[in-house]
């Protein structure tokens, strides 16, 4: 059997750090290499056949995150009308091709993905969503997620929608990263994740959230309470959150604090398996099936954008 060939990519750099995408394919970031060992992991045997099964890069989650249910089926939602749609699990964004642009220093990839008639059945807004990477440095990576609503009247000039008439114009939306963080997996006992002020929550099999359990500010990557949990954040965090890996010799961290930009709701921590050589760091504007239980859904009134930012750096640790 021939298996299907993996998408095109580019690359942007800055000294040693390398980050390398497939616009086409989601505009997935798919790896992050510094000093030629990876921040990010993409596993070597990736098969598209199934490209939402392959576990690494930093899937982009749009419109909405996770599971989300209507009468115990997953996939679908109803909207303010009534009417149920079906949309995947963590949105389209991640199957669709982005439009792809690096700046001048090839330091920075941005990434847009705009409405269609592929998105209005699942999603009947008009909306632009752009990815921004950006190297300082060759340590620290800058996200940003900017939505705009480009549906409805009164939009500034320049802000076609394009739509046809009788969609609703205003946008909810929860958006987020799958950040799949490289770490062997026999290190799990011994990396600790430093959290901000949260609570835990999880998902439960009906799709409703558990009530909230007291966060702790440590954990090892081997605790059962932290496996595909929600770390809600109480508040702007007023530190980042850490990866401290002695193995690797390391320390990630995520500044999630940044002037001017909404609030993240929460970050979930998530490996598929105990054997898996990554671990998912993922901040998240809201939870699942928040367009039902409006835990962190976000509305956009037509012409309206906002961005939500991070800073991953990484430093050496003695």
């Amino acid at each position: 059997m021939t298996l299907p060939s993996a998408p095109p990519t580019l690359e942007i750099a800055h000294e040693a750090s390398v980050l390398r995408f497939a616009p086409q394919h989601g505009g997935l970031l798919l790896s992050w290499v510094l000093d030629g060992q990876p921040v990010i992991h993409w596993p070597h045997d990736a098969d598209w056949r199934q490209p939402n099964k392959i576990r690494g890069g930093n899937p982009l989650l749009f419109p909405f995150l996770g599971r989300h249910f209507v009468d115990g089926q997953i996939g679908r939602w109803r909207d303010a009308e009534g009417i149920v749609r079906e949309l995947p699990m963590h949105g389209f964004a991640r199957n669709l091709p982005f439009a792809a642009q690096i700046d001048d220093t090839q330091h920075s990839m941005r990434l847009t993905l705009t409405d269609s008639a592929a998105t209005h059945p699942g999603y009947p807004f008009g909306f632009r969503f752009e990815a921004c990477y950006r190297l300082i440095g060759c340590d620290t990576l800058e996200v940003t997620l900017t939505t705009t609503n480009t549906g409805g009247a009164g939009l500034p000039s320049g802000l076609p929608s394009g739509l046809p008439s009788g969609l609703p114009s205003r946008l909810p939306y929860y958006a987020g990263h799958h950040f799949y963080f490289a770490l062997p997996h026999e290190q799990r006992s011994t990396t600790v994740l430093s959290m901000p002020a949260s609570v835990r929550r999880h998902q439960l099999a009906d799709g409703s959230i558990s009530p909230a359990e007291g966060g702790a500010p440590r954990y090892t990557l081997d605790e059962a309470r932290i496996d595909d949990r929600f770390h809600c954040l109480e508040g702007p965090p007023q530190q980042p959150v850490q990866l401290i890996a002695p193995g690797l010799k390391r320390v990630i961290s995520l500044d999630l604090n940044r002037p001017g930009a909404v609030p993240w709701y929460a970050v979930t921590t998530w490996a598929e398996t105990t054997e898996a050589d990554y671990y998912c760091i993922e901040p998240w504007l809201g939870l699942p099936d928040a367009i039902h239980n409006g835990e962190g859904l976000r509305w956009l009134e037509p012409g309206q954008s906002e961005t939500a930012a991070l800073r991953i750096k990484v430093t050496a640790l003695d």
